[in-house]
């Protein structure tokens, strides 16, 4: 099985920039099973305090960490670090990722990223 690790801003794409994250990673995957760090479920909690527009994003980002991925436990607390540990690590297919500094660290530990193309489709980037 293809495993997909999501970062913060992955998780907030759906209210952010109106991205179907689900359906699209069901339409450039076969199956996989999508993970997030316990650092990044963290970040999202600590984001959805802060109110507004990304408090909100933050919320139902967390909800969807909590309810339709696996949460996995790194020795990294920062949530960026905890997704290269599991590049890095071999545990992980794809990352999920908007972050540009994240994605080359990412790509540098020669695992593929898939991110944002166009107004609201997500493309494969390969190392």
């Amino acid at each position: 099985m293809t495993t997909v690790a999501l970062d913060t801003n992955a998780l907030m794409m759906p209210v952010e920039l109106d991205v179907r994250l689900f359906d699209e990673l069901d339409r450039l995957l076969d199956s996989y099973d999508p993970v997030a760090p316990q650092a990044v479920a963290e970040e999202l909690r600590k984001l959805s305090e802060t109110g507004g527009e990304e408090g909100i994003a933050a919320s139902v980002g967390h909800d969807l960490a909590t309810d339709r991925c696996l949460l996995v436990d790194t020795e990294e607390s920062y949530a960026d670090d905890a997704i290269v540990e599991l590049a890095r690590e071999d545990t992980t297919d794809y990352v999920v990722t908007n972050d540009r500094p994240l994605r080359d660290r990412v790509l540098d530990a020669d695992v593929p990223v898939i991110g944002l193309r166009g107004k609201n489709k997500l493309a494969i980037t390969q190392p």
